[in-house]
């Protein structure tokens, strides 16, 4: 994606294609936080960065963000140079019923974080909601993270397989403690490869990941699309069942193909925020009532 330096930091047009609040908080990140103005402040990489849509400039400001930096982590981690426009495409030519989610929210893009946080925040989201998550996440980096100027790091696997339960009870996560544990366990050991999974085949991956105490399907499946990019990837959790039950009876994840994680996407957010569709007798158990008439 272009991008050009300006006084604030470094600059990228404004477009469908990315939209920060869409993005940030849809659930698949945990230590992003908006600000009173409407910006986001987080941390990558030991990298805090404040980042904000302009719209009298038509453009996304990474406050203080120099080039480098921009191309080494930020270009990345928003996955920039993936083509979102072509994946949506491509998805609702083979699924007319999902135009009206990937039309509602466009601007989704799927981040590329950190495998080893990704696991153990989705660990921790299980039976849970975002606020309590943050919450126990912040925790759990201000007390076991490294301290830099920006703020604190996750933590290392290494550091957290030589804690207790009782060392993570300030954490106040419950019965997750022992998940975070077994993970940190076998990841230090290398019995569970984080990298290995990016390029091992979907089965492999998935009961590679649930030899981990507590983690299921679901934490499994999180843990490859949002840690390890895994396109392919279809977290499935009571909310995603009730939907696709309502607006794809029938459909499989596997049936959305190489791109079915940005589908998944598109169906959750649109359902979160259109609860009505499981009380809509017009829409709930009738794909057709999706498919733009043009299509039909």
């Amino acid at each position: 994606m272009n991008f050009h330096q300006t006084g604030r930091g470094v600059e990228i047009p404004l477009t469908i294609d990315f939209d920060l609040a869409q993005t940030l908080e849809c659930g698949q990140c945990f230590r992003w936080e908006k600000t009173e103005d409407g910006a986001f402040r987080g941390m990558v990489n030991g990298k805090a960065i404040l980042i904000r849509e302009d719209i009298d400039a038509k453009a996304i400001v990474l406050e203080g963000v120099s080039p480098k930096d921009f191309s080494i982590i930020w270009a990345d981690y928003f996955d920039l140079d993936f083509d979102y426009a072509g994946a949506r495409a491509q998805l609702c030519q083979a699924h007319p019923g999902l135009t009206p989610m990937a039309e509602f929210a466009p601007g989704i893009r799927l981040l590329r974080q950190d495998p080893w946080e990704a696991l153990c925040s989705f660990i921790l989201s299980q039976n849970n909601n975002i606020p309590r998550i943050k919450g126990i996440v912040q925790r759990l980096c201000e007390h076991f993270g490294q301290r830099t100027q920006d703020g604190f790091l996750f933590p290392t696997p290494e550091r957290m397989a030589a804690l207790t339960v009782e060392d993570l009870a300030p954490l106040r996560s419950g019965f997750r403690a022992k998940y975070l544990l077994s993970a940190a366990q076998l990841v230090s050991a290398g019995q569970v490869d984080l990298e290995a999974l990016r390029v091992m085949p979907m089965e492999e991956a998935r009961a590679s990941l649930m030899q981990i105490v507590g983690v299921g399907p679901k934490v499994a499946e999180c843990a490859l699309l949002y840690g390890l990019h895994r396109l392919e990837a279809f977290p499935m959790d009571v909310w995603m069942k009730r939907a696709m039950e309502a607006l794809f009876p029938g459909y499989r994840p596997e049936d959305f193909g190489e791109y079915a994680g940005i589908a998944q996407q598109y169906i959750f957010h649109y359902s979160r925020s259109n609860p009505k569709i499981f009380t809509d007798e017009s829409s709930v158990g009738s794909r057709e009532s999706l498919v733009p008439r043009s299509a039909r």
